[in-house]
């Protein structure tokens, strides 16, 4: 016999509130497994997290896994990081989309679905929080304009390689000049011919105080930015004439800058990678 599951409230909720596709939020979390859990990690993720605490919740309608293996892991820079001590913790980077308007709701259900699996053992414990935070949407950089795929598409096309970058500004009241900087001046430049379709450009909230225990606060609330560089082209093949030279920030200083590739779903390919290079 099947668990009661309250039918009659899901089509009520349906008939109200926003619906649309623009990724108005976005759950952005980097994770480092422990030594010697890699493989146990990703299958727990791989067959279980991504779907029932992620995927399977309403209003998050994409996502993504990405990978750093550990010849990406040192392109990273800056060497002293505060967002990643040491620079190269972090392998996996999970990003999804959360519908605009329904961070809220989305919250509500995440808190609770998450301390259902914790109850029922489905939480894996020997893993780090390295930078997790639900992060409201700013502002995306097209490099071609009206042509090509838009951001609310960015997890389901197949880009080749994603760039974390997270920059903290030098003051709350200094944030909103670097954004303008960023938006208006800095990205449509560097995208201009280079193998980044776009950039999606976010800024950070705090959690709920009755997230998990083992995921600690948002830092940065009132000053940092994050942004999402998606490649078109592996980012070992395009990392030196493209991002070593990045200008520094106005106003603040960038915390981290950091590659991946996407992880091919259902299988283990690159965890042998995470800990030496191929």
């Amino acid at each position: 016999m099947s668990e009661e599951t309250r039918s009659e409230t899901y089509a009520e909720l349906a008939a109200t509130g926003p619906y649309g596709v623009r990724p108005g939020h976005a759950l952005i979390t980097m994770v480092e497994p422990h030594p010697g859990h890699e493989y146990a990690y990703n299958r727990w993720y791989e067959d279980d997290h991504y779907y029932a605490g992620a995927m399977a919740m309403p209003w998050m309608f994409a996502g993504r896994r990405w990978v750093a293996t550990r010849d990406l892991q040192l392109l990273r820079v800056p060497e002293k990081s505060a967002v990643a001590q040491p620079v190269t913790a972090g392998c996996y980077l999970s990003t999804y989309w959360v519908t605009d308007g329904r961070y809220d709701d989305h919250m509500r259900w995440t808190v609770a679905i998450n301390k259902r699996l914790n109850r029922d053992a489905r939480v894996y414990r020997d893993r780090t929080h390295v930078f997790t935070a639900f992060q409201d949407h700013e502002s995306t950089v097209y490099r071609d304009g009206a042509a090509g795929p838009r951001d609310f598409h960015a997890l389901d096309h197949p880009y080749a390689g994603l760039v974390l970058e997270v920059i903290d500004a030098e003051s709350p009241e200094r944030r909103g000049e670097l954004l303008e900087w960023l938006v208006s001046r800095h990205l449509p430049k560097r995208v201009a011919g280079s193998p980044a379709a776009m950039v999606t450009v976010f800024r950070p909230t705090p959690l709920p105080g009755d997230r998990m225990t083992y995921v600690k606060q948002v830092e940065g609330v009132d000053t940092r930015v994050t942004l999402l560089w998606f490649l078109e082209r592996d980012p070992r093949e395009c990392w030196d004439p493209h991002f070593t030279d990045l200008e520094e920030p106005v106003t603040g200083r960038r915390e981290l800058l950091a590659p991946f590739i996407p992880t091919v779903p259902g299988t283990d390919t690159y965890v042998d990678q995470l800990r030496q290079s191929p």
